[in-house]
């Protein structure tokens, strides 16, 4: 059960994972493969049937078929794949075999083949959207998008961009199976009670040194004069494209400064579920094939953008972003407004809440005082030993209802802002408390009820799926049946 158990927290985090060194390990290995889609078998019939020149100018080195799960294969390469990954991670692997490897891959297998076979659907727009993430990321670390192909030994960025379509769709179905196993799983108070009372308590979890926090942010004004001129030289680039039929693509190309679209002309495939600002998405779905929107802004800046095709509830468009700068008479102006903030909340005339709800420029934490949720519990928790490095340094000499200095970060799009953060609570180290920690002891209660779903359902799925084992992975000591003894 230990070993299933960390088996499905790797794949439900899998898909926030970095795939760069999946995709390195790719491009060393590309000619080596016989079967170079690990989404899909090749039935054997149709590699005995190629024509023997053929076979013969393809092979370069046998690439040994780990396992065969449903309408999916385990490459041995696969497994060399994951152990890089997990490399690049800091993954620990002092008590990780191949055979581990061999067991986490074919759960992976196992859950998209029947995501697939239950009619699952991962959008396309969400699996482009990620890649476009991804592929601004790199293009970032190695300057160019030239660059990036060249660096994973791909022919173009069509050809990157497919490989990492694979990896992520892949992914985002296991994913995407497992919560749907999962999703109707509920606990009650009783079961909360029972299953902290059967953890002896000489096992009983410690929970961490904890603080719940707030802040309030105060982004310096874009001066008017800066917003005009970037709407100005929109509607230039809006008129040069209706009116001298320029290519919209090339404008983004030399213009855009969205890192994730600009080098493949700005494009973006979007559906109204997509997590796209609202602005965007408006202006994306109120337009006909092949119109120009007008300037519009959104947090990100201002943009024009071109509908380029509608498939149902799918748009292509192309877009061209144009971010304003700030000035420095604006940052000095959000500083003092901020220090000023903290000088009253200081001096007792608001409390920290209230300045928050009246002056906080960041709608997501205002309405509630500023009080930011941790995104990985869904709490307000922030247990500290496992808070982002520069958000630990700011806050863990703080006491509770202590404000911070006036500190000064960048936003993703490099624009500064300013911030002063509380300590709302601060719950010291201790042994778990069925009353005082309760939300926890739920949380690690219905995970356990959720593995135990999954487990039940693993079982009576590999009994009826196609599962072949081979080589070496046949003397595995596997949690789970894949042998079918």
């Amino acid at each position: 059960m230990q070993l299933k158990i960390r088996n499905l927290k790797y794949i439900r985090t899998s898909i926030k994972v970095a795939v760069v060194t999946f995709l390195m390990a790719g491009s060393l290995q590309a000619q080596e493969l016989i079967i170079t889609d690990s989404t899909a078998i090749q039935p054997e019939n149709q590699l005995a049937m190629a024509a023997p020149e053929k076979r013969e100018s393809n092979r370069m080195k046998v690439d040994g078929v780990a396992a065969v799960i449903g309408d999916f294969v385990v490459l041995d390469s696969d497994i060399d794949k994951m152990l890089l990954e997990m490399q690049s991670q800091g993954v620990s692997l002092e008590n990780i075999t191949n055979c581990n490897l061999a067991g986490r891959l074919m759960e992976e297998k196992l859950y998209a083949h029947h995501a697939i076979q239950d009619s699952l659907i991962v959008p396309e727009a969400q699996i482009n959207g990620q890649i476009d993430q991804q592929l601004a990321y790199m293009t970032q670390q190695l300057g160019s998008i030239d660059r990036v192909v060249e660096f994973y030994k791909k022919e173009s960025a069509e050809e990157l961009r497919a490989e990492l379509y694979g990896i992520l769709r892949e992914r985002q179905l296991a994913a995407l199976m497992q919560e749907s196993i999962v999703e109707n799983v509920e606990i009650t108070p009783e079961e909360v009670r029972e299953f902290f009372v059967n953890i002896p308590e000489d096992e009983r979890p410690m929970f961490g040194d904890e603080v719940q926090l707030a802040q309030i942010i105060i982004k310096p004004e874009v001066p008017e004069e800066e917003r005009q001129k970037l709407i100005d030289r929109l509607n230039e680039f809006r008129a040069d494209v209706v009116e001298n039929g320029a290519s919209f693509a090339t404008k983004a190309v030399l213009y855009s400064q969205d890192q994730a679209s600009r080098s493949s002309g700005g494009k973006i495939t979007l559906s109204r579920k997509d997590p796209y600002v609202r602005e965007f998405k408006e202006a994306a779905f109120s337009h006909q094939e092949g119109e120009v929107s007008e300037p519009f802004e959104t947090a990100f800046g201002f943009h024009i953008l071109q509908v380029e095709a509608i498939r149902g509830q799918q748009v292509d468009v192309r877009h061209i972003l144009l971010m304003p700068d700030v000035t420095e008479k604006t940052k000095q102006e959000a500083f003092d407004k901020a220090q000023l903030i903290r000088q009253r909340i200081e001096d007792g005339e608001l409390e920290f809440a209230e300045a928050a709800r009246e002056f906080s420029d960041e709608e997501e934490t205002k309405r509630n005082g500023g009080q930011l949720l941790n995104p990985t519990t869904g709490d307000r928790g922030f247990e500290l030993t496992k808070i982002d490095p520069g958000l630990y340094t700011q806050v863990v000499n703080l006491k509770e209802g202590e404000v911070s200095r006036v500190l000064a970060e960048t936003d993703n799009t490099g624009r500064p802002f300013y911030k002063i953060i509380t300590v709302t609570q601060r719950t010291e180290e201790h042994v778990a408390d069925f009353a005082r920690d309760y939300d926890k002891i739920m949380n690690l209660a219905l995970q356990e009820k959720q593995l135990k779903a999954i487990e039940k359902w693993q079982e009576e799925k590999i009994q009826e799926t196609y599962v072949k084992v081979n080589g070496q992975y046949r003397d595995c000591d596997y949690s789970s049946n894949w042998l079918k003894l």
